[in-house]
């Protein structure tokens, strides 16, 4: 039966498109569901700011009444404009094992691409680096972390078969909490700590004291992120809707933040206890009691997820970072942590990726951003 690809459309066709991936990973141990909430408000035109700066468009692949796919095209001009590209992005890409479902879904993205004037497809990147970007080529029996895809191997076959070739991998780190912090470690913080003399680390307890740091942090991030393969700046409405979207789920704990004499944001690092144990036992609802799922799960983990950090560049070969790390791994400690999952790091970023073999880090998982050009797939 032939395939055909629609756009969505409606609200009904939305609800399909959102939940179409519980339905393809039934039955897979790792995946995690989404925040549905987050979802409707990620997808949403009048909600997401990112769309007044992007072209998007969401597609439903059928055989006859029967979904069999989908997948999201976005050509954000901004990102375009600013690294004088013309790239077309692919993401959230979902089937079962069907390569021709796969073919129809891209080949349209193809043609929506070539008709706005772009030369290549990328993917999986969806608005900024923040959004769960590429997919797993190692570590498939491994846990799945919030913000990052759970994918079969057989995506990599089909993309494969259609002329998708690597553009960049991304690895992750697990990183023992050690009993003790290395002592040359303590000595990197401490002598950073007298030679600038003008900072101080900031820690916090509760998250109304998290608000005021928002936009320090991500202007931060605008500023230090920039060499980082798909970023794009936020914008101050974008901070705050972000914010909005994860700020209820951190842990204060785990936030650290360094201040120059100014009172200047220079450095800081996120993380977070795993939630995705009570995520999946929430079947990605909040309510009634699925908030409560995920409160208990971030108690009782015993992995932290490494979400971000940054250092301004004035600042950065410093010791900086060993302030916040030794920091880190104290609070590590104090709530009972084995390990850490550092997220990903771009393979290419040698001195991220130093620090953490020098903390005894092993790469266990590996993801893959690729690409294609338009003229043929």
């Amino acid at each position: 039966m032939e395939i055909a690809v629609r756009q969505v459309s409606s609200r009904k066709d939305m609800r399909k498109f959102i939940h179409l991936p519980a339905r393809v990973h039934r039955g897979h141990n790792n995946w995690v569901p989404p925040l549905y909430s987050d979802e409707w408000e990620f997808y949403d035109s009048k909600r997401n700011k990112s769309f007044q700066y992007c072209d998007v468009i969401m597609l439903l692949a059928f055989r006859g009444n029967k979904l069999v796919g989908r997948v999201m095209g976005i050509i954000n001009h901004r990102y375009n404009d600013i690294h004088r590209e013309k790239h077309a992005r692919f993401n959230f890409l979902e089937t079962w094992d069907d390569l021709e479902v796969s073919r129809a879904l891209l080949e349209y993205l193809v043609e929506w691409a070539r008709s706005k004037g772009m030369v290549k497809l990328v993917g999986p990147l969806a608005f900024s680096d923040k959004d769960p970007q590429g997919y797993l080529i190692e570590g498939f029996n491994e846990p799945v972390v919030i913000a990052s895809h759970c994918n079969y191997e057989y995506v990599i076959g089909h993309l494969t078969a259609l002329g998708f070739e690597k553009e960049l991998d991304l690895v992750v780190y697990k990183i023992p909490i050690p009993e003790k912090t290395p002592e040359l470690y303590l000595k990197i913080a401490e002598r950073a700590r007298v030679n600038n003399p003008d900072i101080r680390l900031r820690e916090f307890t509760r998250r109304k004291e998290l608000k005021p740091m928002i936009r320090p942090i991500f202007s931060l991030i605008n500023e230090t992120f920039t060499h980082i393969y798909g970023f794009m700046p936020f914008t101050l409405e974008e901070m705050d809707d972000f914010a909005n979207r994860y700020l209820m789920i951190m842990d204060p704990g785990y936030i650290k933040v360094i201040e120059n004499g100014a009172g200047e944001t220079v450095a800081f690092i996120i993380a977070m206890p795993d939630i995705s144990k009570g995520i999946r036992r929430s079947g990605g609802y909040l309510f009634p009691f699925g908030f409560l799922h995920i409160l208990f799960s971030g108690l009782r983990s015993k992995q932290l997820n490494l979400l971000m950090g940054a250092v301004r560049p004035d600042y950065q070969n410093r010791g900086l970072d060993a302030i916040m790390g030794s920091a880190m791994l104290e609070s590590a400690r104090k709530g009972k942590m084995a390990y850490m999952d550092s997220h990903l790091e771009m393979e290419t970023n040698t001195r991220v990726r130093a620090e953490m073999e020098y903390m005894g880090g092993k790469v266990y998982k590996v993801y893959r951003i690729f690409g294609r050009s338009l003229n043929s797939i």
